[in-house]
């Protein structure tokens, strides 16, 4: 009923925007079976759909609450030293994620091993840029447990690819309702020649928080970008809380080639203080059975190729270990396919 109602408040948003905006939708699917392994983050899918550049005026209640949030920070956080106003979006987005054992024959996760987890959640977000720096705020209403649905959504990919279940669901983290904000702010570092020219090279940093029982951490990282016809518009080309399809820098700019392919490389490290994924419920008690990590690290790269309004892209992320009784860093791989209308 939950996972129901869920969907009904997400296809209703995203029914309204679409009916009265333009913009552009993702879908993002992580696997660690890119990897050759299936285990710990084992999947995670996410739909989103972000609006076309809005004016202040037309935010609903939400919008204006997360457009509030990001005004009382001063220049210096926000990145905004261009003499324009600041343009905004607004999007809305839905996402599973799930992490298990390696031993899919257990009905409990052997000692050691990532316990079972599922997160479902609803996000609504605000991005707000300018031509050097772009800040995105999202609010996101997740649950864990049962009626996250991760255990049906497995035995439904596994029995379509012909892979054994996974026999211990009914030993995953307990039933949770989550409440976070995650933030994210990118900053132009460099950009080697204007974005029209048939070669180019650009990167920008990157930082978040998270603050919530579903997570708290801080990360930062960066992101580079090399190719052919490099596109304007910059994605994030992983799945994460506020990765939409934006067109963040140069915004005045439109498209002046239809093809672009181009190869992406980047770094993030991770301070946590809670994961539930992790570390358990905040609110339940339940022994996690791990010893999680802190500190974490990875890297990634991958390529992108865009075709006028469609872009699909791929990116394979090395992850250090994030708890000690884990023999090895987790790998998978990332698959997004964004449209522009």
């Amino acid at each position: 009923m939950r996972i129901a109602l869920l969907s009904m408040a997400f296809l209703a948003n995203v029914g309204t925007l679409l009916s009265e905006n333009r913009g552009s939708y993702t879908f993002q699917l992580d696997n660690d079976l890119f990897a050759n392994t299936d285990k710990d983050y084992t999947n995670g899918a996410r739909l989103s759909y972000i609006t076309d550049d809005r004016k202040r005026s037309d935010f609903t209640d939400m919008e204006a609450w997360l457009a509030g949030v990001q005004r009382r920070a001063p220049d210096v956080i926000t990145g905004f030293y261009s003499p324009e106003e600041p343009v905004y979006n607004y999007g809305v987005s839905l996402t599973q994620l799930m992490f298990t054992p390696n031993d899919f024959n257990a009905f409990e996760p052997p000692p050691g091993e990532h316990p079972y987890v599922g997160w479902l959640a609803l996000g609504f977000s605000l991005h707000a840029k300018d031509s050097n720096a772009i800040n995105s705020v999202e609010l996101s209403l997740g649950l864990t447990g049962k009626n996250a649905f991760a255990e049906t959504t497995q035995d439904f990919v596994h029995s379509v690819r012909d892979i054994p279940k996974f026999n211990g669901w009914d030993s995953q983290v307990p039933s949770e309702l989550t409440l976070n904000l995650f933030f994210t702010q990118k900053r132009r570092l460099f950009r080697d020649a204007p974005s029209d020219t048939l070669f180019s090279i650009d990167g920008f940093s990157q930082w978040g928080l998270a603050l919530g029982n579903y997570k708290t951490a801080f990360d930062f990282g960066f992101i580079a970008r090399a190719g052919i016809n490099l596109p304007t518009d910059v994605s994030d080309p992983r799945l994460g809380p506020t990765s939409y399809s934006h067109n963040i820098f140069d915004r005045e700019k439109d498209r002046v080639r239809d093809c672009s392919v181009y190869g992406v490389v980047g770094a993030k490290a991770t301070a946590s203080s809670h994961e539930i994924s992790l570390d358990g419920p905040v609110f339940r008690g339940f022994d996690m059975g791990i010893d999680k990590r802190p500190f974490t690290g990875e890297t990634y790269l991958g390529g992108a190729i865009r075709w006028r309004n469609w872009e699909i892209s791929y990116v394979h992320t090395f992850r250090s270990r994030e708890f000690d009784e884990q023999l090895n860093g987790p790998q998978f791989g990332s698959l997004s396919l964004r449209h522009q209308f």
